[in-house]
C-alpha cells in the first residue's frame, strides 16, 4: 500500500516520495506562523490503492432482496417448525396448522430467493453433488433438501386431514431440523472473509436464533386462534430477549468491525429492528393479559417486520465492511501487534 496507510480513522495521508524536500529545511514546518511563505508539498496527496486498483476484498455480489430475504425466510421456517411440533403435541391444532403452513410457505419462498440469486435451479442441484461437512454451503444445501419436503408433507397432511401418521412423522422431523435451518445461515455468513460477519462468528447464530423465534411467534400471533397463542407469546418474549442480548454482546466483542452496524442504512434498519422487536414482544406479553385479535395481530406484524429488518441490517453492514479497507487491515495489524493472530 504505497504512499498511504489504513488506520481506525480510515485511509490516512502519505509517505514522502522521491520528490519530497530534503535537507535541513525538511524538518521545519511548511508554513511558519505569521508569515505568508513556506515550503509547498512537492508531491500530491496520496490516496489508498491496492494492486491494479483492486479492493482488498471483493464485496459480496449477492442481491440484497434475494439473500437477506433468504436469511429471513429460512429463520422463520425453522422456528415455525418447532412451534408446529409443540402445538401438535399439546393438542393446539389451530396453532400447529398455522405454524406448519407458515414453515412450508416460508421455506418455499426462501428456496425461490436463493435460486433466483443463483440464476437457475440447476446451480442449486449441482451443490448436492458434493457432501462436505467442513463447508457450511454444502451442509446447508443438504439441510434444505431434507427439510423442505418434510415441511410440505406436514402441512399437506394437516390440510387434507389424512395420513396422520405420516404428517406426525414429518412434523417431528421438521422440528428436529428446524433449529439448524434457522441458524446455519449465520455460520454461512461468518465463514466468509467479510469483516463484520466473520468477527461475529461466536454470537451471530444466537442472534439469528432469537430473530427466527420472534418471526415465528409473530406469524403465529397473527394467524393462530387467540385461545391457543400461549406458546407463541412466550416464544416472542424469549426470542426478543435472546436476539437483543446476543447482538449487544456480539458488537462489544467485535472491536472496529462493529462500526458498520452503527452507520448508514444498516444502522437505520437495526434501530428499527430493535424497536419493532421490543415493541412486538411487549405487545405479545400484554396480549396474554388482555386477549384480543387486534392486539395479537399488531404484535405479530411488529415481530415479523423487526426480524426482517435485522436480517437486512446485518446484510448491509457486511457489505459496507467489505468496501472499506480499514475493517480488514486494522484488525489484522492489531492481532499481529498483540500476538493473537
Amino acid at each position: 500500500m504505497s504512499g498511504s496507510d489504513v488506520t481506525r480513522e480510515g485511509v490516512q495521508g502519505a509517505r514522502p516520495g522521491r520528490d519530497a524536500p530534503v535537507g535541513a529545511s525538511a524538518g521545519r514546518r511548511r508554513r511558519r506562523r505569521g508569515r505568508g511563505r513556506g515550503e509547498q508539498p512537492m508531491v500530491p496527496e496520496a490516496r489508498f490503492s491496492s494492486y491494479y486498483g483492486k479492493p482488498i476484498l471483493n464485496k459480496p455480489t449477492w442481491k440484497a432482496l434475494d439473500i437477506a430475504g433468504y436469511l429471513y425466510l429460512g429463520g422463520l421456517a425453522g422456528a415455525s417448525s418447532l412451534l408446529a411440533a409443540g402445538g401438535h403435541a399439546t393438542g393446539r391444532t389451530g396453532l400447529a396448522r398455522a405454524a406448519k403452513l407458515g414453515a412450508a410457505s416460508a421455506i418455499t419462498l426462501s428456496l425461490g430467493a436463493l435460486v433466483h440469486d443463483l440464476g437457475r435451479p440447476a446451480r442449486f442441484v449441482n451443490m448436492l453433488r458434493v457432501f462436505k461437512p467442513t463447508s457450511p454451503m454444502s451442509m446447508g444445501s443438504w439441510l434444505l433438501a431434507g427439510y423442505a419436503p418434510l415441511t410440505m408433507a406436514a402441512a399437506a397432511a394437516d390440510v387434507v386431514g389424512r395420513y396422520r401418521l405420516v404428517g406426525a412423522g414429518a412434523t417431528a422431523g421438521a422440528a428436529v431440523l428446524g433449529p439448524a435451518v434457522a441458524t446455519y445461515t449465520a455460520v454461512l455468513l461468518a465463514d466468509t472473509a467479510v469483516p463484520s460477519w466473520h468477527e461475529g462468528y461466536r454470537e451471530l447464530p444466537f442472534v439469528f436464533a432469537g430473530s427466527a423465534a420472534g418471526a415465528a411467534a409473530g406469524l403465529a400471533l397473527a394467524c393462530a386462534p387467540v385461545a391457543q397463542m400461549g406458546p407463541a407469546r412466550r416464544m416472542a418474549v424469549l426470542g426478543a430477549a435472546l436476539e437483543t442480548a446476543a447482538f449487544q454482546r456480539m458488537k462489544r466483542g467485535m472491536g472496529l468491525s462493529a462500526e458498520p452496524f452503527e452507520q448508514g442504512r444498516a444502522y437505520r434498519l437495526l434501530r428499527a429492528a430493535e424497536s419493532l422487536t421490543a415493541g412486538g414482544a411487549a405487545l405479545a406479553a400484554c396480549a396474554g393479559l388482555r386477549p384480543g385479535r387486534a392486539l395479537a395481530v399488531t404484535a405479530g406484524a411488529a415481530l415479523l417486520t423487526g426480524s426482517a429488518a435485522l436480517r437486512f441490517g446485518v446484510f448491509h453492514a457486511g457489505v459496507a465492511s467489505a468496501e472499506d479497507p480499514k475493517y480488514t487491515v486494522v484488525p489484522q495489524r492489531e492481532r499481529l501487534r498483540t500476538g493473537t493472530g
